[in-house]
């Protein structure tokens, strides 16, 4: 009898002290609390991220490489509900010829949404950016429900390919700095292909 209360007992112990012990790691690991990592393994596409990421590339520095051909094609993917011909018919979205340098709701007989129409100012190539990155974002409450284009190239072109319906507006020039950056990069390339050849060159004349 003794034998088994003492077997009892060692059980009962060695129970106590395995509860205590998962209890005390728990609250040391956090296991009970998941917590999300500070920095994620992977961004998943689609899924806005909480950093600020990249600095975005001004639009004119953009602009002053866009393919006007790359941007009709990228345009395709907004025929479903815009034409932009001259004259052409408004759809479920407006006609969008001419657009830059008009104001965000002038189509005449077109019902644009009051988020659109409350933007002050006109269009231009930043805000056109800003909207096709995020319509939802540059409007809150527009009626507007494309996701957006996440490549700038793509901005870029469609806008250029936009602008050359109608508006034709000159595009602003790049910021200076960056401007003499690439100037200093071109000439730099310049010099080692003029160096190369020099070297070339005194090869060929001493063999």
């Amino acid at each position: 009898m003794d034998n088994n209360n003492t077997i009892a007992g060692w059980v009962l112990a060695g129970g106590i002290a395995a509860l205590g012990f998962s209890i005390l790691s728990g609250k040391y690991f956090h296991a009970d609390k998941p917590e999300r990592p500070e920095t994620m393994g992977y961004v998943i596409e689609g899924v806005e991220s909480s950093d600020a990421g990249e600095e975005e590339i001004p639009m004119s520095m953009m602009l002053a490489k866009a393919d006007i051909s790359a941007g009709e094609q990228v345009f395709k993917k907004c025929v479903a509900c815009h034409t932009i011909n001259q004259g052409g018919a408004n759809g479920i979205g407006p006609n969008l010829y001419d657009t830059f340098d008009k104001s965000h709701g002038h189509v005449p007989g077109f019902a644009y949404s009051d988020a659109l129409t409350s933007i002050e100012g006109n269009w231009n190539f930043d805000n056109m950016n800003a909207w096709l990155i995020s319509p939802r974002r540059y409007a809150p409450g527009t009626k507007m429900t494309f996701a957006g284009l996440g490549k700038p190239e793509d901005r870029a072109n469609v806008i250029a390919y936009m602008n050359a319906q109608g508006s034709n507006l000159p595009y602003p020039e790049p910021p200076a700095e960056e401007a003499a950056v690439e100037e200093a990069e071109a000439d730099a390339a310049a010099a080692e292909v003029a160096e190369e050849t020099a070297e070339a060159d005194t090869a060929a004349a001493t063999e």
